[in-house]
């Protein structure tokens, strides 16, 4: 069987470009009308990679919100692979299916290139098959505006969609210079490491939204005493 591994993809896009100012909880990556996960049928899989989104249809820059805030959990929809998909991608990437959050800081004057702020411990997938699980953090992850919040893979996740329109585009943090090498180890697992993220790719997408807070707005500030 011609098996085919893909690399990772960001999500889709924001519910609505002003939302990213509300007070209240916001689902990032949410859309209205989500595709559907690419397993069992033409089973294929993200694996040891870090990535998010460039553009979901019109909306871009999908999880990195513009007001300061929190990561307090975050969602996954996993397809339900079969046995011998199973084995297959175990035996690839070296481990039962697993997936957090990093939260990434831009490097000043480096283009693309992101450190890791804040990590979430490792989820295991496999109970989770065929549904779309919410993992509460342990630990909220902080945000600040230029910050993207993207989705790591350390093993392997059955939760991509793929055959999509060019309008879906994301970023990995794979070499740039082998940006199609699936096996290369590249998922961000340590909080400080640093990545480029100048591997471009469209027509797919990494099923996952995430659950941001935003700090609230100062509404009546305390005038200073005279």
């Amino acid at each position: 069987m011609k098996r085919f591994v893909a690399i990772v993809t960001g999500c889709g896009a924001l519910i609505a470009a002003g939302v990213a100012w509300a007070d209240h909880p916001i689902e990032l990556g949410q859309t209205s009308n989500p595709p559907a996960v690419s397993c069992p049928t033409n089973c294929q899989a993200v694996g040891q990679v870090t990535g998010f989104t460039a553009q979901n249809g019109a909306g871009k820059h999908t999880f990195a919100p513009r007001r300061r805030g929190k990561v307090v959990a975050f969602s996954i929809t996993l397809g339900k692979p079969k046995d011998s998909d199973i084995s297959f991608f175990t035996n690839l990437f070296g481990g039962d299916p697993a997936a957090q959050i990093s939260v990434l800081k831009p490097v000043p004057k480096k283009k693309q290139q992101f450190v890791v702020s804040g990590l979430s411990e490792s989820f295991q997938l496999t109970p989770y098959f065929g549904s779309t699980p919410t993992f509460a953090l342990s630990r909220p992850l902080t945000v600040k505006p230029g910050y993207v919040i993207a989705l790591t893979v350390p093993t392997w996740a059955p939760a991509f969609a793929v055959g999509l329109g060019n309008d879906e585009v994301w970023r990995s943090s794979r070499d740039p210079a082998h940006c199609d090498d699936v096996q290369q180890k590249a998922a961000q697992v340590a909080r400080g490491s640093t990545a480029t993220y100048s591997c471009l790719y469209r027509t797919a997408r990494l099923m996952y939204t995430v659950t941001f807070i935003p700090d609230p707005r100062i509404t009546n500030p305390t005038k200073p005493k005279t």
